[in-house]
């Protein structure tokens, strides 16, 4: 088995089964993600979202495209790596708020841009948030290169979920039907 550069050794799942596991994970993420993107290939959404009142501190739309990716690949390393650990009740623990919270990033576009559910989505954007602290919380003990991984995830959903709020606030019936 090969081993982590802390000393411990892969015991979990082989590296073809954990590499699938994240790549299929993350892929459905970022295709239902895609589905949703406010982008020349959705006007209908693009011209919406373009309408909505946003605060000062909404980034350009170019950071949310350089970001998202990044912090999407942190999360890709960090499964790997708990799904390569010997199976234990933390790991379990881990790697299932891995999974809730990659599948929450989907779901929040789904729910903002497709659905126009701001309330909702600024609801699940604190949820992610939250989901996300004890992931990372959990995590510690299992993996700390993992951890470091979802730290950035952690400081943007804080930051989003401000944005989600404030987006809500400002905009009580943009969910009206289209």
């Amino acid at each position: 088995m090969s081993g982590f550069q802390d000393g411990s050794r892969a015991t979990g799942m082989s590296p073809l089964l954990a590499g699938g596991i994240v790549v299929g994970v993350l892929g459905l993420s970022a295709l239902v993600g895609r589905r949703n993107a406010p982008d020349p290939s959705h006007p209908v959404i693009r011209n919406w979202y373009r309408r909505l009142d946003k605060p000062a501190f909404t980034p350009p739309d170019a950071v949310f495209g350089a970001v998202w990716p990044m912090l999407e690949t942190g999360m890709a390393v960090g499964g790997y790596r708990l799904l390569r650990r010997e199976p234990s009740a933390r790991r379990s623990a881990s790697v299932g708020l891995w999974l809730v919270t990659t599948g929450m990033i989907g779901g929040w576009t789904e729910l903002f841009f497709r659905e126009r559910a701001l309330a909702s989505s600024a609801a699940a954007s604190g949820a992610m948030l939250a989901t996300t602290a004890a992931y990372v919380a959990t995590t510690h003990k299992v993996d700390r290169v993992a951890q470091a991984t979802a730290v950035p995830l952690l400081g943007w959903l804080a930051f989003a979920t401000a944005l989600a709020m404030r987006i809500w606030q400002r905009n009580p019936t943009a969910g009206a039907p289209r």
